[in-house]
């Protein structure tokens, strides 16, 4: 018989340990700092280069939440990077409860932006090495540990873009589209995750995604963008980090015991027109 949780426990993170990817960049602090109020010890990991990043972010959460939060360098386009990172972490903490596959590659450079017709194979080769085959990777390798202690939970990180077309023409005269190999990485993450879910079914591993519609990134998005896509949106503006933490920690916690296999879109009704 399943025994009645109150609304506390249901959020309640204490003594879980959660790995977060790409965990310096824009949304994945956010993230963090959510799950460490809840109580989880958090690792943040991200390439080499974000190293001085995540020691900061670390260092913050501890003195904030007083948890147990650990920074780990790991390259997701390599798999022994991702397999040395997991053995560090279950030699720190002996278990792995949650992974969140935030990281993400998708920059703004001539290569990247150019038309589809002559868009540059290397640029969609290295855009899905990260945001698809990253994704793939870790959920290899965290999931074998999750099988192991018959418990996990992995939340990976979708976008609208990834289940519908991209609306080019809210990009006007800036020279700007969203990528084709973003979209297509995007997509496989979404059916990926529903992949694991129905391949771990009975094995007590929860697989979910959430598609976040545009975030609000001051400095990237310009003054025309920024209007055209707030129009197409039934809330009139476009996301703040802050507004992913609630759908996080649901399908982080055992808010979502019962929730496998699905998407949770989160885009102020973007996709819903």
């Amino acid at each position: 018989m399943i025994q009645k949780k109150t609304n506390a426990q249901l959020f309640d993170l204490s003594g879980r340990v959660a790995v977060i990817t790409g965990a310096a960049g824009q949304l994945g602090p956010e993230y963090a700092d959510c799950l460490s109020e809840a109580g989880a010890d958090v690792v943040i990991s991200d390439i080499a280069a974000s190293k001085n990043r995540s020691e900061e972010i670390t260092s913050d959460i501890k003195k904030k939440y007083g948890t147990n939060p650990k920074s780990i360098t790991m390259d997701l386009f390599e798999k022994e990077s991702i397999e040395q990172a997991a053995k560090e972490i279950l030699d720190s903490y002996g278990k792995v409860d949650i992974l969140i596959n935030n990281a993400a590659y998708n920059p703004i450079t001539k290569e990247t932006q150019a038309a589809f017709e002559n868009y540059n194979l290397d640029a969609w080769k290295k855009i899905l090495d990260v945001d698809l085959t990253g994704v793939f990777l870790t959920c290899q390798v965290f999931g074998k540990i999750m099988l192991e202690q018959q418990y996990g939970v992995i939340t990976n990180i979708g976008s609208v873009y990834g289940m519908v077309g991209a609306d080019q023409r809210i990009y006007g005269e800036s020279g700007l589209n969203s990528a084709a190999a973003y979209a297509a990485a995007k997509g496989g993450v979404i059916n990926l995750t529903r992949y694991l879910a129905a391949y771990w079914q009975g094995k007590n591993i929860r697989v979910n995604s959430i598609s976040p519609g545009g975030v609000y990134n001051p400095g990237v998005q310009n003054e025309e963008f920024l209007n055209n896509y707030m129009y197409k949106t039934m809330l009139g503006r476009m996301a703040a980090p802050s507004d992913l933490r609630g759908a996080m920690l649901f399908l982080c916690s055992d808010a979502s015991d019962f929730v496998t296999g699905s998407n949770l879109v989160v885009d102020a009704g973007w996709t819903s027109w």
